[in-house]
């Protein structure tokens, strides 16, 4: 019984090794930081039960990813494409805005770095996974055909061979080029503007951030205007809505948004860019309740994207939050 005990030991401990990459290579896949893992979690349980018949024929990454992509297609045969609210709709002037609120699957999700972006000792490697990871790398993967999806995931995030794609797809190696072709192509069609690399940040990144949460707090619409592009985007799913350009995203913060007033931003990780969780003050008493999880797109040292997810009893736990901050901001 030691022995076995040891061996069933033994086999979690190597599955568990590489929970992380797949749920980053999943979240790619799927859009959604909750499908992920429990894609994850569903693969793992599926290679922990037919451990016995892994005969070492392949590498246990490739074959853990091949049960991961296998766990991934099933899963969106239903269909369902996430996205962002700039993904379904135009910009809605400030004069007609109104909170409408759509379906929790309709929309991508936010994902901490932490659960989805692995050690990675070479600063190249890791910058192509931060990169892989942001709302608009994912939200453009979400345009392609799954099989597309996984093949361009494979081969250009994660440096696979054409030959191992093929092999862990059972097609050819002209069929992934193939597929590869075309999925390049979709994407460069969907393409916006890349935000700056955010990790490290650079001191001039982080003079900006520390400006733009001294605006926030203090809500100070002259200093937030002078961090705002003048095409900025601020989106806040589950709603529709989503403005751009600094007037129209200052003017909803005066208006609808009011209550945001004597906020406080606490800084945390998202999508491989800066991101906070933004407590409102308590309607109810003192202290600070949360209201959003906000992932910040810099650009040519002005603020570019202010995305506001803003379900937070299910944001604030998967990133560790707090429920609450002390009236003194602790």
């Amino acid at each position: 019984m030691g022995d076995l005990t040891a061996t069933t030991s033994d086999i979690d401990s190597r599955l568990e090794e590489h929970r992380v990459e797949l749920t980053g290579y999943c979240y790619r896949m799927l859009g959604s930081a909750f499908e992920a893992e429990d894609a994850v979690q569903d693969t793992l349980v599926r290679a922990w039960r037919n451990f016995d018949k892994f005969e070492g024929r392949s590498s246990l990454r490739s074959w853990l990813y091949r049960i991961a992509t296998n766990v991934c297609l099933d899963m969106l045969k239903a269909g369902n494409k996430r996205a962002r609210p700039v993904d379904l709709t135009g910009p809605t002037p400030l004069a007609r805005a109104a909170l409408n609120p759509l379906p929790e699957n309709t929309w991508l999700e936010p994902m901490p770095d932490g659960r989805v972006l692995p050690s990675a000792a070479d600063p190249a490697e890791a910058a192509v996974a931060r990169e892989s990871v942001r709302l608009a790398f994912v939200a453009a993967l979400q345009h392609l055909p799954p099989k597309q999806r996984a093949v361009l995931i494979l081969r250009e995030v994660l440096a696979w061979k054409a030959a191992e794609v093929a092999e862990l797809l059972d097609t050819s190696v002209a069929s992934v080029n193939s597929a590869l072709q075309r999925a390049r192509a979709t994407l460069a069609d969907a393409d916006g503007p890349v935000p700056d690399a955010a990790n490290p940040l650079d001191e001039e990144q982080r003079k900006l951030l520390d400006r733009y949460v001294a605006a926030f707090e203090g809500y100070d619409m002259a200093a937030l205007t002078a961090l705002l592009h003048e095409d900025a985007v601020m989106t806040m799913p589950p709603f529709d809505l989503w403005l751009r350009g600094h007037d129209d995203i200052t003017g909803f913060m005066l208006s609808i948004g009011a209550g945001c007033a004597g906020s406080r931003l606490v800084a945390t990780e998202a999508n491989g860019s800066p991101a906070f969780a933004h407590y409102k003050p308590d309607p109810d008493g003192p202290g600070f309740v949360p209201w959003a999880v906000q992932i910040i797109d810099v650009s040519g040292g002005s603020i570019t994207g202010l995305h506001c997810f803003l379900d937070t009893p299910r944001w604030f736990p998967l990133f560790g939050l707090p429920d609450r901050l002390d009236a003194d901001g602790a």
